[in-house]
């Protein structure tokens, strides 16, 4: 048999995974390696199906049954005039016949209804996207369509048992049946890890560079802040790197790391799932977060108690964040290693180019586990964002001796608890980071090992590190305006967050039944009323309103505590353009149509 079936550009029947619909496609490649067929839908969509779910669209020409192709004529002049006294009577039997027939056409069309396809017409559109006829609905929706369907599969079911078929043909219908059902609940099963084909962040040049800019950014702004003059024209003075180097500060990264990891082991707090992977398997994670901070508050607590000087972490900033930084890359290595064995449903769909350099930093493995310990999931948010508050802390107290202060400046507070806050919410609300493109899409590499445990803690530390050396004071009215703004901000954050999270948990929850969504082919509907309807990802205008208030508290005398505002504008922007990519391709029409309904993308009437 030849290596492949069907050609580039041929247009074939490609099965909808997860259903027994058949859909006309167009083949764009083939993957030798997989032997997996890249199809293309009307729609847009591209999916990687195996050959077993392509068919030619010849085999989908129905033969018209002996019985339909003969005329009734024919029938009655081939009968017997002298009717048997054992046959039935000949009203009887031309009624029985047309049962049999009706039968025979109701089953016909409930197989059809399986297997057919729709016309390619402007009017179909929407059932070839796989969506019902209209393009809203509310969450309750769903289940309405399934009550619609229930009548024809019983019917079908009772067709089948009286048959004369085999019972191996009636195991085959009992699984296409089933098949059936599996649609009509709206599972998707998601496509098969292939190769990564767009790479992004400009390619191997683009992330190899950004492999020696981030750290070296990291270590600018830090220098920057020791300066009397944090202008942008006055470079600071490179440092001797053996001074950058402290076995102590390396130590302490070490031994905060494994305390973290300690934490996230203990039996408490609940395991939940995590949305399905290509497998359609579920990971089970464990939700303890905000308890493993309230075990750190405890010990940072018990380190105060005993007289530790905290704000040693304000004198050693530098030694730490090197020691965070060699501890991230050799955490990447270790990743990128694991990952060479790791099989070929477990990677990273943007992470499996097959070139080093790239696959290193965006990561080869999606959930990289040790046991049930997952690394990824861990670094998002344990110790990058409680070190995060501890420096912060740090910081405060650094400001107390250095000034002769027996209280913090009212800028310094605000700082902290703007900022602690932020975490303490990410912490309480931890189960929602599973649905976020970090955990779903992106693999474990440098890019969020360093980013989790070097530039979170050692970058979004910048207005309180800077205001130790630059103290800014500001008056009441001036506090209460920027606490208002960062309490609008994490307002719309929090309630935009919870909207999409509980929509994604379940659909069908009754507290959800006002707003309306627009259906997909993949089950999933995107929301078009609520915050979702506002803008296409307002929590990104509630995180950059909360970001402008986190840095108001430093003046304006320079730009440089502005930096996180500025630099978080970018990272921003560019996620939602990967996410505008990721979605149009996943989607298909259902986001244009989304697209129209919700014009701007982050801030209203701007972008």
């Amino acid at each position: 048999m030849p290596s492949r079936k069907f050609a580039d550009g041929e247009v074939v029947m490609g099965r909808w995974p997860g259903s027994v619909l058949y859909y006309e496609v167009q083949v764009t490649s083939y993957d030798d390696v997989a032997h997996l067929y890249t199809v293309k839908y009307k729609d847009g969509t591209e999916l990687a199906l195996k050959e077993s779910d392509i068919r030619s669209q010849s085999s989908f020409k129905h033969r018209k049954s002996q019985s339909s192709s003969s005329s009734p004529s024919r029938r009655s002049s081939s009968r017997s005039r002298s009717r048997s006294p054992g046959r039935p009577a000949k009203g009887r039997r031309r009624s029985a016949s047309q049962s049999r027939e009706h039968k025979e056409d109701k089953k016909k069309t409930i197989q059809e209804s399986s297997i057919a396809l729709p016309k390619p017409s402007e009017n179909n559109t929407k059932r070839y996207n796989g969506e019902p006829e209209s393009t809203e609905k509310n969450a309750t929706s769903c289940i309405i369509l399934e009550q619609k369907l229930k009548p024809d599969l019983e019917i079908k079911r009772v067709l089948e048992q009286y048959s004369l078929r085999s019972r191996k043909d009636d195991k085959k219908k009992e699984e296409i049946y089933s098949e059936k059902k599996t649609f009509v609940a709206v599972k998707p099963i998601e496509k098969v890890s292939t190769k990564t084909k767009e790479m992004e962040f400009g390619g191997r040049i683009g992330t190899f560079m950004l492999m020696l800019f981030l750290p070296a950014t990291v270590f600018y702004l830090l220098l920057m802040c020791k300066q009397d003059d944090p202008s942008l024209l006055n470079f600071p003075p490179l440092p001797a790197l053996e001074s950058l180097w402290d076995w102590r500060a390396f130590g302490v990264i070490l031994l905060w790391f494994f305390l973290q990891a300690v934490f996230y082991l203990l039996p408490i707090g609940k395991v939940v799932e995590g949305l399905p992977l290509s497998s359609g398997r579920r990971l089970q994670y464990r939700i303890n977060g905000f308890y493993a901070f309230i075990l750190t508050a405890a010990a940072i607590g018990v380190l105060l108690y005993f007289e530790f000087e905290l704000h040693y972490l304000y004198d050693h900033l530098l030694q730490f964040a090197a020691a965070a930084a060699a501890f991230a890359l050799a955490l990447s290595v270790y990743l990128y290693v694991r990952s060479l064995r790791a099989p070929e449903e477990e990677l990273a769909p943007g992470g499996n180019s097959g070139y080093f350099i790239y696959d290193f930093f965006t990561g080869h493995e999606l959930n990289p586990r040790i046991g049930s310990f997952d690394l990824k999931y861990f670094c998002e948010l344990r110790p990058g964002l409680m070190g995060w508050v501890v420096i912060n802390l740090a910081m405060l107290l650094a400001e107390m001796k250095i000034h002769n202060l027996s209280v913090p400046s009212l800028s310094m507070i605000l700082v902290n608890s703007f900022q602690l806050l932020y975490v303490v919410d990410a912490l309480w609300n931890e189960e929602a980071v599973l649905t976020t493109m970090d955990i779903t899409h992106d693999g474990f590499g440098f890019m969020l090992a360093f980013g989790d445990l070097v530039w979170v803690p050692f970058v979004y530390s910048l207005q309180a590190f800077y205001l130790v050396g630059h103290p800014t004071t500001i008056s009441w009215p001036v506090a209460a305006a920027i606490t208002a703004l960062n309490c609008v901000g994490y307002y719309i954050f929090r309630s935009a967050n919870s909207q999409k999270n509980n929509f994604r948990r379940n659909p069908a929850d009754p507290k959800l039944a006002n707003l309306k969504f627009i259906p997909t082919a993949t089950g999933k509907g995107l929301l078009v009323t609520g915050w979702w309807g506002f803008v296409r990802h307002p929590n990104y205008l509630g995180d950059i309103i909360m970001a402008l208030a986190w840095s108001l508290p430093c003046g304006f005398n320079h730009i440089l505590p502005y930096f996180y505002v500025i630099y978080f504008i970018c990272l921003l922007v560019h996620r939602e353009a990967r996410d505008e990519q990721h979605c149009r391709q996943k989607y298909g029409l259902a986001w244009e149509r989304y697209c129209q309904r919700v014009p701007y993308r982050i801030c209203p009437y701007i972008y």
